[in-house]
């Protein structure tokens, strides 16, 4: 498939799509929303297109399968390969499935989590594949349903669970982490510069209710001068507390290190990230790769006998074009990287 097709393609019959890509980003009945709700623009589409163009023939995984934009995308741009879509939503599981059905038995969906990549390949009999994608964060349905609580614009539940099936909430770390432990998660998550002014107004308030008395408490507790730049004041409590709530991170380190054994030799893996925590894991886990875990001194031969996994691409993290930024606004703070199994 050469490049250029598969752009065209892509841009002309494929723009919806599942990842957002804005950092700022108790238990409620479980409601399935309809699969439409699940439509957005996919982020960096051609980016992607253009990094796995060149893989073997086989299985691709897309590890957030979202509301399945970038599956279709890479479905239709590549003929020859099946998907395996994971994603921790019910919800949009059932979107995708929807969406993607024209692809018959070329797609296979599963529920899991990241850390459980390898028994989900084992599971559904892919122990190795040729590509695979994550495009983390929140996604915008997610985001946009108040009832999810992912946002701090509107009053919603303390709840921020990707997974729904899972007991613990945005609550649970609110109302019950300690000053100091909720304030290490703020600074841990999201490089808050004000964790802990912020960790003590929230414990100050107890009990929390709901996500826009959470918003108002920050606010307050951040000094007026800094609340006139960077956008909205909650905006990195918001996404701390979320990365929390899913264990993103961990997720996502085991879920990497997991992909690249994975790989078949010539095979890539792409990541888009929205947040400088995500990319900085992202761009240890590829070193890592990259070097096999070598610790001998720079510039010199290795001589601890690491053998490494993976070639880098390229050096540098991709960005969107300023058409894609102005487009669509959620994905000015997006970052790809590449690799290739060596």
């Amino acid at each position: 498939m050469k490049r250029t097709a598969v752009r065209n393609r892509s841009a002309a019959r494929l723009c919806g799509d599942d990842r957002i890509v804005e950092e700022d980003d108790q238990m409620n009945e479980y409601r399935p929303v309809p699969a439409e709700s699940f439509q957005h623009q996919s982020v960096m589409l051609d980016e992607v297109l253009e990094a796995l163009s060149d893989v073997p023939v086989g299985p691709i995984l897309d590890a957030t399968l979202g509301g399945g934009g970038h599956a279709a995308a890479l479905l239709e741009g590549f003929p020859t390969h099946s998907l395996i879509g994971l994603d921790r939503d019910t919800d949009a599981i059932a979107a995708a499935g929807r969406r993607l059905k024209l692809f018959g038995n070329r797609v296979t969906l599963d529920h899991s989590d990241f850390g459980d990549l390898s028994l989900a390949l084992d599971k559904i009999g892919s122990p190795q594949i040729s590509a695979f994608l994550f495009d983390l964060g929140v996604s915008s349905p997610q985001l946009d349903r108040v009832e999810r609580g992912f946002s701090y614009r509107d009053a919603g539940p303390l709840d921020m669970r990707m997974d729904r099936t899972q007991r613990r909430t945005a609550s649970e770390i609110v109302n019950g982490y300690g000053e100091s432990e909720l304030a290490d998660v703020l600074y841990r998550n999201s490089d808050e510069r004000y964790a802990r002014r912020i960790a003590e107004a929230i414990v100050a308030a107890r009990p929390v209710g709901d996500t826009a008395e959470l918003a108002e408490l920050v606010r307050l507790a951040i000094p007026a001068p800094a609340r006139r730049s960077g956008g909205h004041p909650a905006k990195r409590t918001f996404q701390a507390i979320r990365i929390e709530v899913n264990s993103e991170l961990e997720q996502l380190a085991i879920g990497l290190d997991a992909a690249i054994r994975c790989l078949t030799p010539g095979g890539r893996g792409v990541v888009i990230s929205y947040h400088s925590g995500e990319d900085r894991l992202v761009k240890v886990r590829f070193d890592r790769a990259v070097t096999g875990g070598c610790t001998c001194p720079p510039l010199l031969p290795c001589g601890c006998g690491s053998i490494p996994e993976a070639v880098p691409l390229r050096r540098r993290a991709l960005r969107p074009g300023e058409a894609e930024v102005e487009r669509n606004p959620r994905a000015a703070s997006a970052r790809l990287r590449i690799l290739e199994r060596a």
